[in-house]
């Protein structure tokens, strides 16, 4: 709306998820499914509820012969989680049910909130008829409070005439997590004899405090980092383009990688805990790429790309033993956060997106996307790729609208490559199979859309396979502690939704 010589937007949200996990498994010692051949039965629930909201505003002005803006916000999350674990375990010994068989029982209480302040201060004007400035600051304020309560657990053999009961909860970590930011920048742009240019400077200002009221401690971490960036575009013909792009990047690590808080199996049965002198990963990157426009909306592109990434964040096995480890049956860690080092990531990616006019239709639209990409980094046992990350990731889809009707559909079709993660204890390959996605909407009216989407249509699976070893020189020496194929597959997902604009 309009608030003396400027503009004045307003936009917020609230969102209220409750949602209920409930997990049961049952294990045999043999690829027999009966009962004297029963291991294990386990039953695992997680009732979560998380709201969170924010809050954004922006005014947008005339002045000193340009336009200033100025945009406040606030944002908050609050997530609350109950878990509780019960396992069953039966064939500990030779002697039949109950005698040598064991319960355990583990309950704990999460609850994790954050809050967000930013503020933006920028300024754009023209300094000629094809260049302009631009320049402002920008504030940003993050704070987590973390604290998760959990009852000691319940162990006893079987059989047990009076089982013990369960005893109160305690606290087992808590702590802040405080981040400010102060960010100022300035970016030059123009255009001229087909030549669109971008070049801008950002000083980054990090300050992160992180209190742990358990083992009262406190970290705090500074640093400041300068981040150049500049991009040239160049029309070969109407139709054809030309760019590249040089930048420096950051990437902090997040709360969660730097809370230290000690979160029980929280990567399967492996717990998790942060930690608080990670360093923020950095990287220059280069991109190189082609365009060609197609008819009045297509486009095909190609682009190439590097990075050389310093002080990469990655997960790694701290060595000391998890909360679920019980061996020699079952071998479980305390994973982390740490800067492996310094590594690179480089691909080419295809890009193509346009209506089927040319064959008459005018209202089908294709579009197809194809990654690959490879990476190289050194660890304890020599070079290998970015944990965990995909070879390849294929896209291909259309959308046919139907204006008569007032309606239309599409559907989309996924394909990710094979990744691979190698920590010390453990060494992972996941290949994933294909996503096929369909929608159909149908407009009501000028203000209302109905829409409904089938995800996972192929039922999608996972496969993984784990090498496990029990220190890092039986992972040196490939003696195996354990290795273990793991799948997984899920049905579709159905969502409808409608809309409304007023």
């Amino acid at each position: 709306m309009p608030v003396g010589a400027g503009q004045l937007s307003v936009n917020g949200f609230y969102v209220h998820t409750d949602r209920y996990q409930n997990e049961d498994s049952i294990e045999y010692n043999t690829g027999n499914n009966v009962n004297a051949n029963l291991s294990s039965i386990n039953d695992n629930d997680v009732d979560i509820q998380q709201d969170s909201y924010a809050l954004n505003g922006k005014y947008k002005f005339p002045m000193a012969g340009g336009e200033t803006s100025i945009k406040l916000g606030y944002a908050s999350f609050e997530n609350n989680e109950y878990e509780f674990e019960y396992e069953t375990e039966y064939l500990r010994d030779s002697t039949p049910f109950p005698d040598g068989d064991r319960f355990t029982g583990d309950r704990a209480k999460t609850r994790i909130a954050d809050d967000e302040v930013s503020a933006k201060l920028e300024h754009k004007r023209d300094l000629t008829d094809s260049a302009s400035l631009e320049f402002g600051v920008q504030y940003e304020g993050k704070r987590r409070d973390a604290h998760v309560q959990e009852v000691p657990r319940n162990r006893y053999n079987l059989p047990a005439a009076s089982p013990p009961a369960f005893r109160p909860y305690g606290v087992v970590g808590s702590a802040r997590l405080e981040q400010t930011r102060i960010d100022p920048y300035i970016m030059a742009s123009g255009r001229s004899n087909g030549v669109k240019w971008e070049a801008g400077l950002r000083y980054e200002t990090t300050d992160v405090t992180i209190e742990d009221y358990v083992l009262r401690t406190k970290t705090d971490k500074d640093y400041q980092i300068l981040l150049p960036s500049a991009s040239v575009r160049y029309n070969l013909s109407g139709a054809d383009q030309i760019y590249a792009s040089v930048a420096r990047t950051v990437r902090r690590p997040s709360f969660q990688h730097l809370s230290p808080v000690l979160l029980e199996e929280e990567l399967g049965s492996n717990d998790f805990v942060g930690n608080p002198n990670l360093d923020p990963e950095k990287a220059w990157g280069l991109d190189v790429g082609y365009e060609r426009r197609m008819g009045r909306d297509g486009v095909f592109g190609v682009n190439v790309f590097y990075r050389d990434v310093k002080d990469l964040i990655e997960l790694t096995n701290t060595g000391v033993r998890g909360s679920a480890d019980d061996p020699p049956d079952d071998i479980a860690w305390v994973y982390s956060a740490r800067n492996t080092g310094d590594g690179k990531v480089y691909g080419i990616e295809f890009d193509l997106s346009t209506p089927l006019s040319f064959i008459g239709l005018d209202n089908t639209g294709v579009f197809l996307n194809y990654s690959y990409l490879d990476s190289e980094v050194s660890d304890e046992f020599g070079k290998r790729r970015f944990n965990s990350q995909a070879e390849s990731v294929f896209n291909v889809g259309f959308i046919q609208d139907i204006p008569s009707f007032g309606a239309a559909f599409g559907v989309t079709y996924r394909k990710q490559g094979e990744a691979y993660s190698r920590v010390v204890g453990e060494e992972v390959t996941t290949t994933y199979g294909a996503d096929l996605e369909a929608f159909i909407e149908k407009r009501i009216g000028k203000n209302m859309v109905v829409r409904l989407t089938g995800s996972n249509l192929l039922d999608a699976n996972k496969r993984e396979t784990f090498n496990k070893f029990t220190t890092l020189a039986s992972q040196q020496t490939r003696d195996f502690d354990e290795y273990e194929l793991e799948r997984e597959k899920a049905g579709p997902v159905f969502q409808l939704v409608a809309r409304m604009a007023f």
